[in-house]
């Protein structure tokens, strides 16, 4: 059994064995098997760390370490952190898994070399002596939590990497090493602050091969400070990654967009100094300002890491926070993880409205950056240049520095906003402020030179600008922003219900104080990912209830943060290809040439009932609980037969006789859309529109082919005349009608004309909802005042 095993392989797993092997490690592993190109390598499981920690006797010393520490003072967490790490490093590794770690060690060529035979198809596999393919293989052995990289807190940079580690011995000592740094002053607080129990988060280490990277960076795939979800954001430097995380250096700055592949923008940055290997280790090299004014990767490798960061996307369901690296001419994965700063806001950093925004250029334009995480504060400047003086900052302050790292972090939470010297919008500093809510501005080059200790400026995180002084408002701006920290501020409220899109459980009570009216579309996909099973399996296993409680956890979430509003849940819409990701997969999903097109939606249902009765199942408990708020929503409905039949298996498995409960379905075929009376003469409670795969289809355009993308617009006349006609048939038959397709989100002038045709709803992202619910109520106030 894999769980039991203190070593494991790369493509031993994936991205549901975080306990086993930590979020960089899960997903390394989940990539590995995706056959996307990582250096390979194997994982020392947290079952050897909590193995070592439980031989050497160390648990109980801990946790008498740990009780006793007062986190607001910082030399109490230093002291601590010295005597924990103490214990774990002069403790000696049992010998058997010192043995293992070896011998895994030194197959890593040999693996690797096997595996890229099996990936590039070849049949016969080359015979080559072991001995004469080993040599000690450069690794990078990077630490690995088991709380590490969660869809709600990322842990990136509390423990450390060790980079160009060479030889047995140096091996054992950097493994340790890794264990040790779970316990550094910033992890500790890190955790505490995160609510994570400090003795029961693991550490994994994975030891993978070293990519000698000529270039490499950090990629989104959405633009972290304005959360786009149309653009890729890739920031770029000359030599090792460790630079570029750590805000040593201001990266190239590259945006693409998503759907065409045309590089939108591009911003060169001068680099000094770059890492790069020396021996067995690293050295910092000075760059001439010929070297160092080149653009970082030419633009046909930006758009290589661009697909690459969408094809990872597509895969996890999820934006990625992706670490690569070229070596020669292959680019490589290092790391991915979800975003954990989508549109996090914190009260203290005020997104001011544009007049607002406006006001701010009646002040003197100090310097600019790049902007890092949006939002306006204002207060006294104070400088800091190292981690040692982070006791000065005093809550509301201006945090400026060179660059910041984990040991800033209990700074950065008291202060109002962060602006460093160096650093991309994919620095530490960068990272760390979205996650915290805070304005950011990097890669000023000056601020520690201009701005000086206790002057008051203000920082527009959005816009990349520091102000000299306040922040000057009118009277009734001031009375806005006053009446909004007492709690005054007066939602808006219109008769079309703005509904909202979601798919994390995580994010549902923090949306559910938004001004929404419910969720309008539930998406399945990411929850059963997060599962990481394919339901087959465990029908097979017979564990069912396993899947069926996980699933009816996830929904009570969105039910009880949302109640009593409505909750639409989305049965699975996994594609074919999608699917057979899961664990067992394979075993259960055939091939097909074209998914998109193929076994999807409401015929799978009708395929295979035992699977949809599961999530019927877990409908029920969410009821049993008391919660009557939640529905159901059918995707892609092809002809009448497949919805008389699903009804009939909802009718057998007891859902209609569920208080409150209702069934919809997606209008996403052109069939069902132009045959629509057909389908609402069988009965349901309401219809929405997927904009996505209706447009694709009636437009004939692929929707994922960059090749045809311009083709594709959900504005086209014709879509809006399908859209038009969608509406006014549910209004002849009494069902509601909304849309929840990308489209609603991205173009207020589509809204516009479907409010104005009576929709009854719309259902958007979460970063589109103040604006859609403004754009719905003054389309309201329009038509209003031209009944009267």
């Amino acid at each position: 059994m894999i769980a039991n095993k203190a070593i494991v392989w790369f493509d031993e797993v994936n991205k549901g064995d975080v306990g086993l092997v930590g979020g960089k490690g899960a997903n390394l592993g989940e990539m590995t098997n995706a056959n996307l190109p990582v250096p390979y390598g194997f994982i020392v499981t947290s079952n050897a760390y909590f193995d070592f920690i439980k031989v050497a006797r160390l648990d109980q010393k801990i946790k008498d370490v740990i009780s006793i520490i007062n986190y607001d003072n910082a030399n109490e967490l230093q002291q601590a952190s010295i005597h924990i790490k103490k214990l774990i490093i002069d403790s000696e590794m049992p010998a058997k898994l010192s043995h293992t770690i070896i011998s895994y060690y030194e197959q890593i060529h040999v693996r690797e070399h096997d595996r890229q035979i099996r990936t590039d198809g070849i049949l016969k596999k080359a015979s080559k002596n072991f001995k004469q393919l080993y040599k000690p293989e450069i690794v990078a052995v990077r630490s690995s939590a088991t709380a590490e990289d969660l869809p709600t807190a990322s842990f990136a940079g509390q423990q450390e990497t060790y980079l160009n580690v060479q030889g047995d011995s140096r091996l054992l000592l950097k493994v340790k090493d890794c264990w040790a740094s779970l316990f550094t002053p910033r992890a500790i607080y890190y955790r505490h602050q995160q609510g994570f129990d400090n003795i029961k988060v693991g550490l994994a280490v994975v030891v993978q091969r070293m990519a000698q990277s000529d270039k490499s960076g950090i990629a989104f795939s959405i633009d972290p400070v304005t959360n786009d979800k149309n653009k890729i954001v890739i920031e770029a430097i000359f030599g090792l990654g460790e630079y570029i995380v750590g805000g040593k250096v201001t990266p190239d700055h590259y945006e693409v967009d998503k759907r065409s592949f045309v590089l939108l923008k591009k911003e060169i940055k001068e680099q000094k100094i770059l890492l790069k290997r020396s021996g067995v280790g690293n050295i910092e090299e000075k760059l001439i300002k010929s070297q160092g004014d080149k653009q970082k990767l030419s633009d046909e490798e930006i758009i290589k890491v661009a697909l690459l960061v969408k094809e990872i996307e597509n895969h996890y369901f999820f934006p990625q926070d992706i670490e690569w690296a070229i070596e020669g001419s292959k680019v490589f994965i290092v790391q991915s993880r979800p975003i954990t700063t989508i549109k996090t806001l914190d009260n203290r950093s005020k997104d001011l409205d544009t007049s607002q925004a406006e006001g701010l250029k009646s002040n003197a334009l100090m310097l600019t950056g790049s902007p890092a995480s949006p939002g306006i504060a204002t207060g006294p400047v104070k400088l800091i240049f190292s981690p040692k003086e982070i006791g000065l900052v005093k809550h509301g302050d201006i945090l400026v520095a060179p660059l910041t790292n984990p040991d800033y972090v209990p700074a950065m939470k008291k202060a109002a906003a962060i602006v460093t010297d160096r650093g991309g919008r994919t620095s530490h500093a960068a990272i760390v402020s979205r996650e915290l809510g805070l304005p950011a501005v990097v890669g000023t080059e000056k601020a520690t030179k201009i701005l000086k200790n206790e002057m008051v400026v203000t920082v527009n995180g959005a816009t990349g600008e520091i102000f000299k002084g306040k922040i000057s408002l009118s009277a009734s701006e001031k009375k806005a922003v006053e009446d909004k920290e007492a709690g005054y501020d007066k939602k808006l409220k219109t008769k079309t219900h703005v509904y909202v899109n979601l798919a994390e459980p995580e994010q549902a009570h923090k949306i559910a104080k938004e001004n929404v009216d419910g969720v309008g579309l539930l998406r399945a996909e990411f929850i059963i990912a997060q599962i990481g099973v394919h339901p087959k399996e465990f029908i097979k296993q017979k564990k069912q209830e396993i899947f069926i409680n996980r699933l009816a956890n996830d929904l009570t979430t969105f039910a009880r943060a949302f109640s009593p509003r409505p909750v639409t849940y989305r049965a699975t819409d996994f594609k074919t290809n999608e699917y057979d990701h899961l664990k067992g997969g394979k075993e259960f999903e055939p091939h097909e040439e074209n998914p998109m097109l193929g076994f999807r939606g409401a015929y799978r249902y009708i395929a295979n009932p035992e699977v949809f009765k599961l999530e019927l199942e877990a409908i029920k408990k969410v009821y049993a609980l008391g919660f009557q708020n939640l529905h159901l929503m059918i995707p892609f409905v092809r002809v009448p037969w497949e919805l008389i039949k699903i009804k009939d298996i909802i009718e057998k498995e007891g859902l209609f006789e569920l208080p409150g409960f209702k069934l919809l379905i997606m209008v996403e075929v052109p069939a069902c859309a132009l045959y629509l009376e057909e389908f609402l003469k069988i009965g349901v409670d309401g219809v929405s529109v997927g904009t996505n795969d209706l447009t694709m289809m009636l437009l004939g355009v692929d929707r994922d082919n960059s090749e045809v993308s311009q083709l594709y617009d959900e504005r086209n006349p014709v879509i809006i005349k399908v859209l038009k006609e969608i509406v006014t048939t549910a209004a002849k038959y009494n069902v509601t009608s909304s849309i929840c397709g990308q489209a609603a989100s991205d173009y207020p002038d589509l809204v516009e004309e479907l409010v104005k045709t009576g929709i009854t709803s719309v259902s958007i992202n979460p970063d589109a909802i103040d604006r859609t619910r403004e754009i719905v109520h003054n389309i309201e106030k329009k038509l209003e005042n031209l009944k009267s």
